[in-house]
């Protein structure tokens, strides 16, 4: 069975079993977007913006369902729907998974989780569904884990929670294995970073612009599109997590994350190569005052498919984020900065990038459940491969939108 009819079938089961669950949970969220005429990379463009030339003025940002159910005193589902209205409607999982968590009578917890989900490695994502409650584009770091990063297999997870030790300090640590997720890669090499908030669904590919280098003899079979969640090799990946919490004023977040893909494996019916992709996340979240706080993330690691490394970058990014909260107003203003290094030797298919952003968002939440906001973005890249396929190597952007959401 498919990827995309075993989705399918999980959201039937989903809604036939609606009224079985203890919490659903939804947003909408519409926006108004004016940007400028560089076409997204969602339509096959450049740009590194999830939103372009072929945009909508107003369009679904965000259609979310977040469904959750206690199966037994121990046992737990968890399901989240999304729906989007670019680059075409779509309607899918983003993440769907079983969690065990039983009462012990111990100092220390412990639970499991089984399915398909994110690794917790954002302090910037908490909200429902994993969006962010400061900007509405996620960083460079989080636009990449949102379109090329799920945890398709099982995690555990040990906490030693501050309380019960008469601690001001909580720790946890955290392990996985997974299939699926060959791919990932695929987007930083022949893309680079982007700054978005669309997440790739499980049934879902995600295009990139026309690369000259697949032209090539050797690079012939390659998809102009990325299938990230795709088994490509058969062999397991995983990551292993440290959380450590100081009074919940000071979270620290490190993961060690490796796909263990076999680089010169390929599926010439899908077009994907196995990429073997390994990085560390560092993130790291200060509570300043009780309304302001500063988030940060590091994200280093590399990349590399083929035989003999035909492909091998290296890849690194961080942000820096400052948030205020003043009544019903949050101001939060945020500074990216994001590269691929070419380390191989292959002339044809240049992969070096690098950029920067700068991202302000203003909301405010009129009801409990009804909030507005506007955001401004600049941002400006540099691409390696661009101009082998007609387009510049330096591009300059901005956008611009108003946003309006409403849960339920």
């Amino acid at each position: 069975m498919t990827i995309k009819r075993k989705n399918t079938v999980i959201l039937s089961l989903l809604f036939m079993s609606l009224p079985a669950f203890s919490q659903v949970n939804g947003l909408i969220q519409v926006r108004a977007v004016a940007s400028d005429d560089t076409q997204s990379f969602q339509d096959g463009g450049i740009g590194l913006y999830r939103h372009g030339d072929s945009s909508d003025s107003i369009l679904l940002s965000q259609g979310i369902i977040d469904f959750k159910a206690d199966l037994s005193s121990a046992w737990r589902a968890h399901a989240v729907v999304n729906a989007n209205q670019e680059p075409k409607t779509t309607l899918g999982l983003s993440q769907a998974y079983l969690q065990y968590q039983p009462l012990v009578n111990s100092r220390y917890k412990w639970h499991v989780k089984l399915g398909g989900f994110y690794p917790s490695m954002s302090l910037e994502n908490p909200d429902i569904g994993w969006t962010s409650p400061y900007n509405y584009t996620n960083s460079a770091i989080n636009s990449w884990i949102g379109e090329e990063l799920r945890t398709v297999g099982g995690e555990l997870s040990i906490k030693r929670p501050g309380k019960r030790f008469n601690s001001k300090h909580s720790f946890s640590v955290s392990a996985a294995i997974y299939k699926g997720n060959d791919p990932t890669g695929t987007l930083l090499s022949w893309r680079g970073f982007a700054l978005h908030d669309r997440q790739t669904t499980f049934n879902e590919s995600v295009q990139f612009a026309p690369i000259a280098a697949l032209n090539s003899d050797e690079l012939r079979w390659q998809a102009n599109q990325v299938l990230p969640f795709e088994e490509v090799d058969g062999r397991f990946g995983y990551y292993a997590g440290v959380h450590w919490d100081y009074l919940k004023r000071s979270q620290f977040r490190f993961y060690y994350y490796d796909n263990n893909a076999e680089p010169s494996v390929f599926n010439r019916t899908t077009g994907q190569y196995a990429w073997h992709t390994r990085f560390s996340s560092l993130a790291w979240l200060y509570k300043l005052t009780g309304k302001t706080r500063f988030i940060a993330q590091l994200l280093d690691g590399k990349t590399e498919m083929g035989a003999n490394k035909l492909i091998y970058n290296r890849f690194f990014s961080h942000y820096l984020m400052l948030s205020h909260k003043a009544g019903k107003h949050r101001l939060s203003l945020r500074y990216d900065y994001f590269k691929v290094d070419d380390d191989d030797t292959t002339a044809f298919d240049p992969n070096a990038s690098h950029g920067e952003g700068l991202t302000a968002t203003w909301r405010y939440q009129l009801t409990d459940t009804v909030q507005i906001g506007v955001e401004g973005s600049a941002l400006h890249s540099f691409v390696q491969n661009r101009p082998g396929s007609g387009f510049a190597q330096r591009i300059s952007q901005q956008q611009l939108m108003a946003n309006a959401q409403w849960r339920f």
